[in-house]
């Protein structure tokens, strides 16, 4: 069990800035909800100055206290001063991190740079391609690498994505999560449907959806606490409850729609609708 500062858990149960600012006038990506970490930065600008920042994320309690920590951190400074904040700031706001959870300032860090760059004009509008979260930072392996090495190239334990990727070979931090990777993608392989086929039954689809929430949705949020339970399908209607550190989440509605609704859509039906029940 991770040992966490008061300030950490402070922001954690209750994030400030939550929420997504409709005509931010600077946006920045990072991550991906599928490998379990993801933040988007909102940032309004006037006159050079900061006066408004908001975010969403998915990921661990430390990923929400740590995007909370940068919005409350860069609101009222010009835009210069911002830029300046590095990843190191925002863990010493926080009173600090454990070290296995450093990366979730690292992503802050980096969401700021590229909501500055959008409100500069410099990198294409956030709907673009994210290029992954950087899993292996000393071999600058992404979760795309992985991902991809699982897909493309067969790959289904660690000792093979070691040799083909080199992710892990160095400090050894990042292998926990590469496994998690590895194992996600070859439970999705096996819940994934064709685009070629017919039509699935109300009882075919209902399997999947089952297949899909306990294979690729249930470890995802398992590893930070969390769970979700299937409760009722009404047509394309899911309804579920959450469970665990997801039913008390200040960001639990961002789960639902940007992690648990598009897996269900994308191995299941792009017509599905995820509800509380």
């Amino acid at each position: 069990m991770w040992e966490y500062t008061e300030k950490v858990k402070e922001l954690y149960t209750n994030p400030k800035n939550v929420g997504k600012i409709e005509d931010a006038d600077g946006v920045g990506h990072v991550g991906s909800v599928v490998c379990g970490d993801a933040l988007t930065l909102y940032i309004k600008v006037e006159n050079g100055i900061i006066t408004d920042a908001k975010f969403e994320t998915f990921g661990c309690g430390s990923a929400i206290a740590s995007s909370s920590a940068l919005t409350e951190m860069i609101k009222g400074k010009t835009v210069e001063e911002a830029e300046k904040i590095t990843n190191q700031d925002i863990v010493e706001y926080l009173g600090g991190l454990p070290e296995q959870k450093i990366h979730c300032s690292v992503m802050g860090r980096e969401a700021l740079i590229n909501a500055i760059a959008d409100y500069r004009g410099e990198k294409p509008p956030i709907e673009d391609e994210p290029h992954g979260e950087i899993i292996c930072h000393c071999m600058n392996v992404t979760d795309e690498d992985i991902r991809k090495a699982v897909h493309e190239k067969g790959v289904t334990n660690l000792e093979d994505m070691m040799q083909l990727t080199g992710a892990g070979t160095v400090c050894g931090t990042c292998i926990p999560r590469i496994e998690d990777i590895i194992e996600e993608e070859k439970s999705r392989c096996s819940v994934t449907p064709s685009c070629c086929d017919e039509p699935m039954t109300n009882l075919q689809k209902i399997r999947k959806i089952e297949e899909t929430i306990n294979a690729v949705v249930r470890p995802a949020l398992k590893r930070d606490g969390g769970d979700i339970e299937l409760i009722d399908i009404n047509g394309d209607d899911v309804f579920v409850r959450l469970r665990g550190a997801c039913s008390t989440c200040m960001t639990a509605q961002v789960t639902l729609e940007n992690f648990v609704q598009e897996e269900l859509r994308k191995n299941v039906s792009p017509k599905l609708n995820i509800k509380l029940a």
